[in-house]
């Protein structure tokens, strides 16, 4: 069972004690001190759902949004140039040295435009790199001066400074004596990045900023023509709605931050929905899909064809990279990193209003509500709503393996973005995987629900690839937590008639039942192993239920939880039309997942009979909570909502412990190290490389205790 809060004492209502498991918003731990009416007598410890709901309800505004805005932009220039100072900026005392040298210390004082010809004609008779480096800098230094009254004259300034720091970093006049440990070295990829962000802010202002555009500055050697390109990835031009920018935000969601250090404007792309020439696969995308965006700009040589001679340089490119896909560009043959960073346009994008819609209590409490929403609803085209079924964030990409992450109880796909940020942040794993997640009610019993993600994938293949031609798709690998790794588990089993013993005592093809209801019934209860799927990784999956589906839990959600009304209507239609055909522990009874949960529910022992593919390796991940701990002293032993012999999987290639509760085993570091083993050890296998080939990297000693549970 699911949730992302934390497990809290509660004081004495009906139960010596109860645990408390938020959703997975972050929410506050709270008490419950108010009597529950008279349910029935309570075990020592249970989910008290009630408590949950009335948490929830009340802490809503509690969370925090996974970024927030900052006062300042961050800059490592507010402290080099003392942008931020009583003074105001000021050149750096090397930059004030040469000055000296040239005497045009006095020139500070007035229009920096006049001070920049000046030093450009000097440059222009000596080129030298500190000659380069000062005009950058007071380039920079000027536009700070200009831009409140003047943008387009900051504009030019910045652009200037950008330039002039290309040509210190990277013109081979200068190579003889350009030394990377120099401290002015490390300030001119400073002064290039931080000119560039400053550029695009005005160029963004005016909504200029976008592929296939050119815009024109005029430096102090002339006019210079930049025209906005997209290189690689696989965005395209009608793909850019808008530009945010990383320095304007502050990751407050994601533990870790991923980021690279190198050159160009980290920024997060805004994507925009279009009906023309959509590709491949965007009906999945969410609407408002933010992706990481790197821009480097990058000045053009015009050559005389006859001489071979660069006669000028007055066109420059703005040059739009995917760091997922790019981390590094070439100039001059180098290999140059790429500045960027992954995991704040993730952040951003997932502290959309869109994203923050409670699917997983509605998909709890109202699992027909969330069946209701259109599937394409935060793709902006029809009310706003959570997105049931499967979803990308980012671009499908043939040759790509899928992974698919599948939630469980009182849960939605948000709960993956731990794991998901940190398994993408490796480029071994970006480069060779794809991410995608899955969202269902998680209301209703769970075998429905593994039928819905059978139907699902089969769409997703017929849209993406409806001639199977694509290797790729048939190395898929699903991720579950809790009963949604129940739900992936049913995607690998062969059901023969186990399923609908489990259902009716009379033969299928007897039962009278309309053409609609009675095709669903055979989705549901009779099926094959996918083909395209290779591993399944369960992670805190009650093989054979959880002790937590109790009589209380039961009773308090038949006070909360709204019946599927379609599915009590199929099921009063069969009765009556097949009199004695199921029988009182019939499958067709279970309404809610609670009920399909119980350690008593037959279709366990059948699952973990059932036939499996040779094709498929299974991998398990088991919770337990330290001893020590105030609930580890209370629960059985295991993850406080599974124990650890209904997460144990006997088919499982590889099975490992964490010190975690339910809510946090699958975003513990373990865990994730764990997945990424996995994953590779798949790439290994698929390249013909023995899995000892995985490089090994050792497991820290996570200390058994409620403080590194909370890490």
């Amino acid at each position: 069972m699911d949730g992302s809060a934390y497990p809290r004492m509660v004081s004495r209502a009906r139960c010596e004690s109860v645990s408390i498991f938020a959703a997975i918003k972050g929410i506050a731990p709270f008490s419950l001190t108010r009597r529950l009416g008279q349910p029935p007598r309570c075990p020592r410890t249970t989910i008290v759902v009630l408590a949950v709901t009335l948490g929830v309800l009340a802490a809503g505004g509690c969370s925090s949004s996974p970024v927030s805005l900052r006062s300042v932009p961050k800059s490592p220039l507010i402290d080099e140039l003392n942008l931020a100072s009583y003074g105001g900026p000021k050149p750096s005392d090397r930059t004030i040295q040469l000055l000296r040298v040239y005497n045009l210390s006095d020139d500070l004082g007035g229009d920096y435009s006049t001070l920049l010809k000046k030093l450009q004609a000097i440059n222009d008779r000596e080129p030298a790199a500190d000659t380069v480096y000062a005009l950058s800098e007071l380039a920079f230094l000027g536009a700070k001066k200009t831009e409140r009254h003047d943008k387009q004259a900051a504009l030019d300034l910045y652009g200037a400074s950008v330039l002039h720091a290309y040509d210190f970093l990277f013109d081979q006049r200068f190579a003889p004596t350009r030394n990377q440990y120099d401290p002015e070295y490390r300030r001119a990829c400073d002064l290039y990045n931080g000119a560039l962000e400053s550029a695009l802010r005005i160029v963004c202002a005016t909504k200029k900023l976008a592929p296939d555009k050119t815009t024109t500055i005029n430096t102090a050697s002339g006019p210079w023509d930049i025209a906005c390109v997209l290189q690689g990835g696989r965005w395209q031009t009608d793909d850019f709605e808008r530009f945010e920018f990383v320095s304007d935000w502050k990751v407050n969601g994601l533990k870790n931050l991923y980021q690279t250090h190198g050159l160009g404007v980290p920024l997060i792309a805004v994507r925009h929905s279009h009906k023309k020439d959509e590709p491949v696969g965007a009906k999945y995308y969410p609407r408002g899909l933010s992706f990481p965006v790197t821009a480097f700009l990058r000045p053009l040589a015009r050559i005389d064809r006859q001489t071979g001679q660069i006669m000028a340089r007055n066109q420059s490119q703005l040059e739009l990279y995917d760091p997922l896909t790019n981390d590094a560009t070439l100039v001059a043959g180098q290999a140059v990193p790429l500045e960027s960073d992954l995991t704040t346009p993730l952040a951003y994008f997932l502290s959309r209003p869109e994203m923050n819609l409670d699917s997983s209590t509605l998909g709890l409490l109202d699992p027909e509500a969330l069946l209701r929403k259109p599937t394409n609803a935060l793709l902006g085209k029809q009310t706003p709503g959570p997105l049931k079924g499967l979803y990308m964030v980012q671009p499908y990409e043939p040759g790509k393996i899928p992974v698919l992450m599948v939630h469980g109880l009182w849960s939605s796909p948000m709960t993956w973005m731990e794991m998901f940020n940190d398994l993408r942040s490796q480029r071994e794993i970006r480069q060779r995987y794809q991410f995608w997640f899955y969202l269902y009610p998680t209301g209703q019993p769970f075998w429905l629900s593994a039928a819905q993600l059978r139907r699902d994938l089969v769409r997703v293949r017929e849209t993406l690839d409806p001639m199977h031609q694509e290797p790729a798709l048939d190395q898929m690998v699903l991720i579950g937590h809790s009963m949604g790794g129940l739900v992936s588990h049913m995607q690998t089993i062969q059901s023969g008639e186990d399923y609908w013993r489990l259902v009716s005592n009379e033969p299928f093809w007897q039962i009278k039942a309309d053409e609609k209801a009675k095709k669903k019934l055979e989705e549901t209860y009779f099926f094959q192993p996918s083909p395209s799927i290779r591993r399944v990784v369960m992670i805190g999956t009650p093989h054979r239920g959880s002790t937590y589906s109790d009589q209380t839990t039961k009773w308090l959600l038949a006070k909360l939880m709204q019946p599927i009304k379609r599915l009590a209507d199929m099921q009063q239609e069969l009765y009556a039309n097949n009199p004695g055909a199921f029988p009182g522990r019939s499958l067709l009874n279970v309404d809610t997942s609670i009920d399909s949960l119980s350690p008593n529910s037959p279709v366990f022992p059948v699952m973990l009979a059932a036939r499996r593919p040779p094709w498929v390796k299974y991998h398990s991940i088991v919770g337990l909570l330290p001893k020590d701990s105030w609930l580890g002293k209370l629960s059985a032993e295991g993850d406080g909502v599974v124990s650890r012999e209904s997460a144990h999987f006997d088919g499982a290639a590889s099975e490992i412990t964490v010190a975690a509760s339910h809510v946090a085993v699958h975003t513990h570091p373990a865990a994730v190290l764990e997945v990424r083993r996995i994953l590779l050890e798949h790439l290994a296998e698929l390249d013909g490389r023995p899995p000892e080939s995985v490089a090994q990297r050792p497991l820290p000693a996570w200390p058994a205790t409620p403080q590194a549970m909370a890490r």
